[in-house]
């Protein structure tokens, strides 16, 4: 059974549209009204052992294009194999981590994206999801510039709308990486608990993104509002992106896995949506 988002203040359904209002608290400062349509949505609902629907969402596979770890000295091989990426049974995509020789990688996982399936600039993208935990585990839930063929990366633009090192279970970070801000000088802040880990349960992670911001939500609370004159550069955010949903082993953020680390490891996504603001 699928929750219902916990700011959801309103509902109608129209012609076979949702459309919803949100009221959003910033930090107990202010108040944030907007209008959304629900545009694309999956919910992951199927028999356990399915695969992701192919109508949706496609694939990365591998250890990235220039083979160095997707650019992040990475230590998976992402596959597309249903002990990696599969249907729960219970409403929920399940990516998983696993130790194994695969690949010529010690672990394996997966990644996927919506890249010339779905694409879209502005409004609210949102999901559901319940983290693994452990050092050197690096769960993700981000989008890419749709352009990235033409322009490449950073100039594409990448909006990071939760990352998660294993090793800091209260913590989650939203990022923008851009021409000049990319990398370690990303425009970065973190969300986090002084008694709540995010592998204990579901949390709602989202952008809300219009002309001129973003803004970043842990459920209904509004942590980081980013605008151009907040980075160090251009401003790369009024083109469509695509949605990535990755589960990533080592790498530059989070280093190595170590004696602590379990396997196997398992993102939790119970939705993602795509919303489009309406007057």
């Amino acid at each position: 059974m699928k929750s219902n988002h916990p700011i959801l203040i309103n509902s109608l359904l129209l012609a076979a549209l949702s459309f919803v209002s949100w009221s959003c608290q910033d930090n107990g400062n202010s108040i944030i009204n907007r209008n959304y349509e629900l545009v694309w949505e999956d919910n992951f609902d199927g028999p356990a052992g399915e695969s992701p629907d192919p109508a949706k969402w496609t694939y990365d596979v591998g250890i990235g294009p220039g083979n160095d770890g997707w650019g992040n000295n990475e230590l998976e091989y992402y596959t597309s194999r249903p002990q990696n990426i599969s249907l729960d049974g219970a409403g929920n995509l399940a990516i998983t981590a696993r130790r194994e020789s695969f690949g010529g990688r010690s672990f394996t996982s997966a990644r996927i994206n919506t890249k010339d399936i779905f694409e879209q600039a502005y409004g609210r993208f949102e999901a559901r999801i319940k983290m693994p935990w452990g050092p050197g585990i690096w769960p993700a839930f981000w989008m890419l510039g749709a352009n990235i063929d033409e322009v490449a990366w950073p100039q594409c633009g990448e909006i990071d709308i939760m990352e998660y090192r294993g090793q800091e279970p209260n913590l989650i970070h939203g990022s923008l990486h851009g021409p000049g801000y990319s990398g370690g000088a990303a425009v970065t802040k973190s969300f986090g608990f002084t008694n709540n880990r995010f592998d204990v349960d579901f949390h709602i992670f989202a952008v809300e993104w219009g002309d001129g911001y973003i803004d970043y939500y842990v459920d209904d609370t509004l942590y980081q509002r980013l605008r151009p004159e907040d980075v160090n550069g251009e401003w790369v955010y009024d083109n469509p992106f695509y949605i990535i949903l990755n589960v990533a082993v080592g790498g530059n953020y989070v280093g190595f896995p170590t004696s602590q680390t379990p396997f196997p490891q398992t993102m939790q996504v119970d939705y993602v949506k795509v919303y489009k603001e309406v007057n």
